[in-house]
């Protein structure tokens, strides 16, 4: 996720005091005593494995900064094909087009769509309540608080009645097998939360519910685009096929992963 170079300037800013913008025009001004016991706190958190997004609490991501906590999991680069995806298809919608954001994290897929098409009204929907607070702050953040709200959803469950029906809805869920997740790296297992990995015995749970069961706040010739993991597309898409999505397309992240499984719905 960063370099080693990287990880060390984030970690120095941070115990600067300073914010990324301040930190770049003014360099390191700061007490040598205080700075010296930030760095050391952070560098003995980093040496356990702990994410340095953890570790500073912010990350960027689609060149947005992006407030994260261990109550979510940290935006990955990977997922920027899902916000290329939504904004190739809003392209060809009439404006102002709906978004939902469906098991949003911090909310980074659905405040990148925002920021890139001003006239996308977006729901970052959660069911977590230290989730829903990521995601408002980094709405106020990213001064998006015109185009985006905060909902609690399972995206488990059947929508809420007066929901409201979506061009667009994007869904990183949990998509790790139970069984796989002893297995991920400490930096990930360690840390993440669980919650947010695990897709049930087949990492396929999310997968089945959300196709099966938002399909019906999906405006007729709107579209459902799922993250999913290595190895998962080929049963995504038939998942996708089995829910009436039509126009199915797979789309492969810059490690050449298939990463995007997008299909058109038609009620």
């Amino acid at each position: 996720m960063s370099s080693p170079e990287l990880e060390a300037r984030l970690i120095v800013q941070r115990a600067s005091g300073k914010s990324r913008e301040d930190y770049l025009r003014d360099g390191a001004q700061f007490s040598p005593a205080e700075f010296e016991l930030a760095v050391s706190a952070m560098q003995s958190r980093r040496l356990r494995g702990e994410p340095v997004a953890y570790i500073t609490g912010e990350w960027e991501f689609y060149s947005l900064p992006i407030k994260v906590s261990r109550e979510v999991l940290i935006p990955r680069a990977d997922s920027e094909v899902i916000v290329d995806r939504a904004i190739a298809r809003l392209a060809a919608r009439e404006p102002p087009a709906r978004v939902l954001d469906l098991c949003a994290g911090s909310g980074c897929l659905g405040l990148a769509v925002a920021e890139n098409v001003p006239s996308a009204k977006v729901v970052l929907a959660e069911k977590f309540p230290g989730a829903i607070r990521l995601c408002r702050i980094n709405t106020l953040k990213n001064s998006l608080t015109r185009q985006v709200i905060s909902a609690r959803v399972d995206a488990l469950e059947t929508p809420p009645r007066l929901f409201g029906r979506f061009d667009v809805i994007l869904c990183n869920p949990p998509y790790i097998p139970s069984g796989d997740i002893a297995g991920l790296d400490n930096s990930v297992r360690g840390f993440e939360p669980r919650r947010a990995l695990d897709g049930g015995a087949d990492g396929l749970d999310f997968f089945k519910a959300v196709a099966g069961k938002w399909k019906a706040v999906i405006k007729s010739g709107g579209w459902l685009i799922f993250e999913c993991g290595a190895g998962q597309a080929e049963y995504v898409v038939r998942i996708m096929r089995e829910n009436g999505f039509n126009n199915i397309e797979v789309t492969r992240d810059t490690a050449g992963i298939a990463r995007a499984v997008e299909g058109k719905i038609k009620i």
